[in-house]
Protein backbone atom coordinates (compact mmCIF):
# COMPACT_ATOMS: atom_id res chain seq x y z
CA UNK A 1 0.00 0.00 0.00
CA UNK A 2 1.24 3.21 -0.89
CA UNK A 3 1.71 6.06 1.68
CA UNK A 4 1.35 8.44 -1.13
CA UNK A 5 -2.08 9.72 -2.57
CA UNK A 6 -2.16 11.18 -5.77
CA UNK A 7 -4.51 14.35 -6.65
CA UNK A 8 -5.11 16.33 -9.53
CA UNK A 9 -5.70 20.27 -9.77
CA UNK A 10 -9.32 20.24 -11.12
CA UNK A 11 -8.62 23.71 -12.87
CA UNK A 12 -5.87 22.26 -14.73
CA UNK A 13 -8.63 19.89 -16.93
CA UNK A 14 -10.05 23.93 -18.03
CA UNK A 15 -13.37 22.57 -17.66
CA UNK A 16 -16.88 23.85 -15.51
CA UNK A 17 -16.50 22.21 -11.46
CA UNK A 18 -18.42 19.27 -11.69
CA UNK A 19 -17.12 18.23 -15.23
CA UNK A 20 -13.65 18.56 -13.84
CA UNK A 21 -14.68 16.50 -11.11
CA UNK A 22 -15.69 13.72 -12.93
CA UNK A 23 -12.47 13.72 -14.96
CA UNK A 24 -10.12 13.78 -12.14
CA UNK A 25 -11.95 10.26 -11.23
CA UNK A 26 -11.85 9.17 -15.00
CA UNK A 27 -8.09 9.27 -14.77
CA UNK A 28 -7.78 7.68 -11.44
CA UNK A 29 -7.08 10.51 -9.09
CA UNK A 30 -8.12 10.07 -5.09
CA UNK A 31 -8.06 14.01 -4.58
CA UNK A 32 -8.60 17.20 -6.09
CA UNK A 33 -7.14 20.51 -5.68
CA UNK A 34 -9.19 23.24 -6.14
CA UNK A 35 -9.00 27.25 -6.82
CA UNK A 36 -11.43 29.13 -4.61
CA UNK A 37 -10.05 32.98 -4.95
CA UNK A 38 -13.29 34.21 -7.77
CA UNK A 39 -15.75 32.76 -9.36
CA UNK A 40 -17.94 30.12 -8.05
CA UNK A 41 -15.69 28.69 -6.00
CA UNK A 42 -14.90 32.14 -3.97
CA UNK A 43 -16.15 31.57 -0.47
CA UNK A 44 -18.45 34.99 -0.71
CA UNK A 45 -20.28 33.20 -3.62
CA UNK A 46 -20.91 29.71 -1.69
CA UNK A 47 -23.41 29.47 0.64
CA UNK A 48 -23.75 26.67 3.46
CA UNK A 49 -25.88 24.38 1.28
CA UNK A 50 -23.82 25.01 -1.53
CA UNK A 51 -20.74 24.26 0.27
CA UNK A 52 -22.62 20.84 1.58
CA UNK A 53 -23.32 20.22 -2.64
CA UNK A 54 -20.20 20.42 -3.94
CA UNK A 55 -18.37 17.88 -1.12
CA UNK A 56 -21.44 15.75 -2.08
CA UNK A 57 -20.77 15.82 -5.62
CA UNK A 58 -16.96 15.25 -5.01
CA UNK A 59 -17.73 12.41 -2.52
CA UNK A 60 -19.74 10.98 -4.74
CA UNK A 61 -16.95 10.64 -7.77
CA UNK A 62 -15.13 8.73 -4.83
CA UNK A 63 -12.74 11.94 -4.39
CA UNK A 64 -11.75 13.99 -1.37
CA UNK A 65 -10.35 17.49 -1.68
CA UNK A 66 -6.12 17.55 -0.86
CA UNK A 67 -6.14 21.34 -1.07
CA UNK A 68 -7.80 24.76 -2.03
CA UNK A 69 -5.74 26.86 -4.05
CA UNK A 70 -5.95 30.25 -2.18
CA UNK A 71 -3.57 32.37 -4.95
CA UNK A 72 -4.78 35.73 -4.72
CA UNK A 73 -1.82 36.96 -7.32
CA UNK A 74 -0.28 40.13 -7.95
CA UNK A 75 2.59 40.68 -5.18
CA UNK A 76 1.44 38.19 -2.91
CA UNK A 77 1.09 39.94 0.42
CA UNK A 78 4.32 42.09 -0.03
CA UNK A 79 2.56 45.19 0.11
CA UNK A 80 1.63 46.08 3.29
CA UNK A 81 -1.45 48.67 2.49
CA UNK A 82 -3.32 45.88 0.68
CA UNK A 83 -2.77 42.71 3.64
CA UNK A 84 -5.81 43.43 5.49
CA UNK A 85 -8.11 42.96 3.17
CA UNK A 86 -6.45 39.90 1.54
CA UNK A 87 -5.34 38.23 5.45
CA UNK A 88 -9.48 38.65 5.71
CA UNK A 89 -9.84 36.64 1.96
CA UNK A 90 -7.53 34.43 2.92
CA UNK A 91 -9.06 33.40 6.46
CA UNK A 92 -12.53 32.86 4.70
CA UNK A 93 -10.50 30.88 2.21
CA UNK A 94 -9.45 28.55 5.51
CA UNK A 95 -13.20 28.04 6.49
CA UNK A 96 -14.19 26.91 2.99
CA UNK A 97 -11.38 24.38 3.05
CA UNK A 98 -12.76 23.15 6.30
CA UNK A 99 -16.15 22.93 5.14
CA UNK A 100 -15.18 20.77 2.15
CA UNK A 101 -12.85 18.39 4.64
CA UNK A 102 -9.33 19.53 4.03
CA UNK A 103 -7.21 21.34 6.29
CA UNK A 104 -4.67 22.97 3.73
CA UNK A 105 -4.81 26.28 1.56
CA UNK A 106 -1.87 26.95 -0.91
CA UNK A 107 -0.81 30.45 -1.72
CA UNK A 108 2.18 32.39 -3.08
CA UNK A 109 3.16 35.18 -0.56
CA UNK A 110 5.24 36.79 -2.53
CA UNK A 111 9.14 36.49 -3.03
CA UNK A 112 10.78 35.99 0.64
CA UNK A 113 14.32 38.20 0.73
CA UNK A 114 17.32 36.11 1.48
CA UNK A 115 18.22 39.13 3.84
CA UNK A 116 15.59 39.38 7.39
CA UNK A 117 16.39 43.20 7.42
CA UNK A 118 14.92 44.03 3.85
CA UNK A 119 11.66 46.14 4.77
CA UNK A 120 9.74 43.88 2.93
CA UNK A 121 10.40 40.52 5.03
CA UNK A 122 9.02 42.05 7.89
CA UNK A 123 5.79 42.87 6.38
CA UNK A 124 5.73 39.19 4.83
CA UNK A 125 6.27 38.17 8.51
CA UNK A 126 3.12 40.28 9.66
CA UNK A 127 0.84 38.89 7.25
CA UNK A 128 1.73 35.07 7.78
CA UNK A 129 1.47 35.85 11.59
CA UNK A 130 -1.88 36.43 11.36
CA UNK A 131 -2.71 34.30 8.96
CA UNK A 132 -0.61 31.09 10.93
CA UNK A 133 -2.44 32.14 14.34
CA UNK A 134 -5.88 31.80 12.41
CA UNK A 135 -4.82 28.51 11.36
CA UNK A 136 -3.65 27.94 14.90
CA UNK A 137 -7.63 28.64 15.83
CA UNK A 138 -9.46 26.59 13.55
CA UNK A 139 -7.19 23.84 12.84
CA UNK A 140 -5.89 24.57 9.22
CA UNK A 141 -2.71 25.16 7.41
CA UNK A 142 -1.40 28.19 5.28
CA UNK A 143 1.04 26.74 2.81
CA UNK A 144 3.38 28.59 1.02
CA UNK A 145 4.46 27.64 -2.01
CA UNK A 146 8.25 27.07 -2.89
CA UNK A 147 9.47 28.72 -6.00
CA UNK A 148 10.43 32.03 -5.79
CA UNK A 149 13.68 31.61 -2.90
CA UNK A 150 15.52 28.59 -2.22
CA UNK A 151 14.63 26.27 0.29
CA UNK A 152 16.90 27.47 3.02
CA UNK A 153 15.52 31.12 2.55
CA UNK A 154 12.21 29.54 2.61
CA UNK A 155 12.78 27.11 6.23
CA UNK A 156 14.92 30.52 7.59
CA UNK A 157 11.86 32.25 7.47
CA UNK A 158 9.15 30.03 8.42
CA UNK A 159 11.62 29.17 11.26
CA UNK A 160 10.97 33.01 12.86
CA UNK A 161 7.56 32.40 12.69
CA UNK A 162 5.69 32.05 16.41
CA UNK A 163 2.63 30.07 15.01
CA UNK A 164 2.36 26.77 13.38
CA UNK A 165 -0.25 27.50 10.79
CA UNK A 166 2.07 28.47 8.09
CA UNK A 167 3.37 25.80 6.26
CA UNK A 168 4.95 24.24 2.93
CA UNK A 169 3.05 23.25 -0.53
CA UNK A 170 6.37 21.82 -1.94
CA UNK A 171 6.44 22.14 -6.04
CA UNK A 172 9.90 20.30 -7.12
CA UNK A 173 9.51 22.23 -10.85
CA UNK A 174 9.25 25.43 -9.42
CA UNK A 175 12.63 25.04 -7.68
CA UNK A 176 14.53 23.60 -10.51
CA UNK A 177 12.64 26.49 -13.12
CA UNK A 178 13.19 29.38 -11.30
CA UNK A 179 15.21 29.49 -8.37
CA UNK A 180 17.89 26.51 -9.73
CA UNK A 181 17.92 24.88 -6.27
CA UNK A 182 17.97 21.50 -5.47
CA UNK A 183 14.32 20.09 -5.68
CA UNK A 184 15.73 17.04 -3.21
CA UNK A 185 17.76 18.66 -0.77
CA UNK A 186 14.74 21.29 -0.61
CA UNK A 187 12.21 18.20 0.76
CA UNK A 188 14.96 17.70 3.47
CA UNK A 189 15.32 21.01 4.08
CA UNK A 190 11.77 21.99 4.45
CA UNK A 191 10.77 18.32 5.88
CA UNK A 192 9.26 19.66 9.22
CA UNK A 193 7.02 21.64 7.23
CA UNK A 194 5.30 19.80 3.55
CA UNK A 195 1.67 19.16 4.40
CA UNK A 196 0.89 19.37 0.70
CA UNK A 197 3.20 19.22 -2.61
CA UNK A 198 2.84 19.52 -6.47
CA UNK A 199 4.22 16.71 -8.76
CA UNK A 200 4.92 19.32 -11.71
CA UNK A 201 8.11 18.91 -14.29
CA UNK A 202 10.11 21.42 -15.66
CA UNK A 203 13.86 22.95 -16.78
CA UNK A 204 15.52 26.58 -16.44
CA UNK A 205 16.71 27.27 -19.99
CA UNK A 206 18.36 30.57 -18.62
CA UNK A 207 18.98 31.57 -14.98
CA UNK A 208 18.18 34.85 -13.87
CA UNK A 209 16.78 36.85 -10.74
CA UNK A 210 13.85 34.92 -9.31
CA UNK A 211 12.21 38.40 -8.50
CA UNK A 212 12.38 39.66 -12.26
CA UNK A 213 9.94 36.53 -13.14
CA UNK A 214 7.69 36.58 -10.04
CA UNK A 215 7.18 40.50 -10.55
CA UNK A 216 6.30 39.11 -14.22
CA UNK A 217 3.40 37.27 -13.07
CA UNK A 218 2.38 39.97 -10.40
CA UNK A 219 2.40 42.86 -12.86
CA UNK A 220 0.47 41.18 -16.05
CA UNK A 221 3.74 40.57 -18.44
CA UNK A 222 6.51 43.27 -18.68
CA UNK A 223 7.44 44.74 -22.30
CA UNK A 224 10.25 42.89 -24.01
CA UNK A 225 10.42 39.87 -21.71
CA UNK A 226 9.15 35.99 -22.97
CA UNK A 227 9.00 33.79 -20.32
CA UNK A 228 9.53 31.27 -22.28
CA UNK A 229 13.21 32.23 -22.94
CA UNK A 230 13.54 31.50 -19.09
CA UNK A 231 12.32 27.97 -18.21
CA UNK A 232 9.72 25.74 -19.40
CA UNK A 233 7.29 23.57 -17.91
CA UNK A 234 7.49 20.27 -19.16
CA UNK A 235 5.06 16.61 -18.65
CA UNK A 236 6.15 14.65 -15.40
CA UNK A 237 9.29 12.65 -16.35
CA UNK A 238 10.35 15.24 -19.24
CA UNK A 239 12.34 18.00 -17.13
CA UNK A 240 14.76 17.99 -14.21
CA UNK A 241 12.63 16.74 -11.50
CA UNK A 242 14.35 13.12 -10.31
CA UNK A 243 10.79 11.75 -9.53
CA UNK A 244 12.13 8.81 -8.01
CA UNK A 245 14.48 10.52 -6.05
CA UNK A 246 11.47 12.70 -5.06
CA UNK A 247 9.42 10.63 -3.47
CA UNK A 248 12.45 8.75 -2.06
CA UNK A 249 12.93 11.91 -0.28
CA UNK A 250 9.43 12.16 0.82
CA UNK A 251 9.64 8.64 2.03
CA UNK A 252 12.21 9.52 4.08
CA UNK A 253 10.83 12.46 6.49
CA UNK A 254 7.72 10.50 6.34
CA UNK A 255 5.14 12.76 4.13
CA UNK A 256 2.27 10.59 3.73
CA UNK A 257 -0.30 12.97 1.90
CA UNK A 258 -1.00 13.77 -1.71
CA UNK A 259 1.31 14.39 -4.90
CA UNK A 260 -0.99 16.37 -6.89
CA UNK A 261 -0.29 17.21 -10.16
CA UNK A 262 -0.61 20.69 -12.12
CA UNK A 263 -0.77 21.25 -15.23
CA UNK A 264 -0.35 24.87 -15.92
CA UNK A 265 0.57 24.71 -19.65
CA UNK A 266 0.04 22.26 -22.83
CA UNK A 267 -2.67 22.19 -25.85
CA UNK A 268 -4.04 18.67 -23.99
CA UNK A 269 -4.20 19.14 -20.37
CA UNK A 270 -6.74 15.73 -19.83
CA UNK A 271 -3.99 13.68 -21.95
CA UNK A 272 -1.00 15.09 -20.02
CA UNK A 273 -2.62 14.36 -16.56
CA UNK A 274 -3.60 11.03 -17.02
CA UNK A 275 -0.49 10.34 -18.50
CA UNK A 276 0.67 11.95 -15.21
CA UNK A 277 -1.31 10.15 -13.11
CA UNK A 278 0.02 6.71 -14.82
CA UNK A 279 4.05 8.30 -14.32
CA UNK A 280 3.40 8.31 -10.74
CA UNK A 281 1.16 5.11 -10.03
CA UNK A 282 4.46 3.00 -11.51
CA UNK A 283 6.27 4.82 -9.54
CA UNK A 284 4.76 4.09 -6.23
Amino acid sequence: MSRFSIGVMVDSFRLPLEEGIAKAREVGATGIQIYATSGEMAPENLSPTRRKEILDIIKSNGLVVSALCGDLGGHGFAIAEDNPARIEKSKRIMDLALDLETKVITTHIGVVPEDPNHPRYKILQDACEQLGEYGDEVGAYFAIETGPETAKTLKNFLDSLKSRGVRVNYDPANLVMVTDDDPIEGVYTLKDYIVHTHAKDGIMKKKTDPEIIYNYFAEGGIEDMRLEDYFLETPLGQGKVDFPKWLKALEDIGYTGFLTIEREVGESPEKDIAEAVNFLKKLI
